[in-house]
């Protein structure tokens, strides 16, 4: 049975003077949700703050497979690098935590 969905994760630490502005950019209704919502495969996004730390945020961009992410990819390519581009002032450090199938009752051993 294949997994239910695909999620890539990434941590950020924002630049203090850049905190609006990042959260414009990569919240749910944000310039990358914008940009994932043009591939039908695109689920959602969310954008969690760290109580604890104020610079540091995690996004979950949410996808029907890894596949659709991995098309996403391929055929928004030029897109994607172009974003990242525009919104790299915006953060001191980012950092992939990895991706992940969402886990469903008997779909792994």
């Amino acid at each position: 049975m294949p997994a239910a969905g695909y999620t890539y994760v990434w941590a950020f630490v924002v630049r203090a003077d850049s905190r609006h502005l990042f959260e414009k950019h990569y919240g749910p209704d944000g310039t990358w949700a914008q940009l994932f919502r043009r591939s039908e495969g695109y689920v959602e996004t969310l954008l969690l703050h760290d109580k604890s730390t104020p610079l540091r945020y995690i996004t979950l961009d949410r996808w029907r497979s890894h596949r659709d992410y991995e098309e996403f990819r391929f055929k928004f390519a030029n897109d994607y690098a172009r974003l990242d581009r525009q919104c790299e002032h915006m953060t001191t450090h980012e950092e992939g935590l990895g991706e992940y199938d969402e886990w469903v009752k008997g779909s792994h051993t």
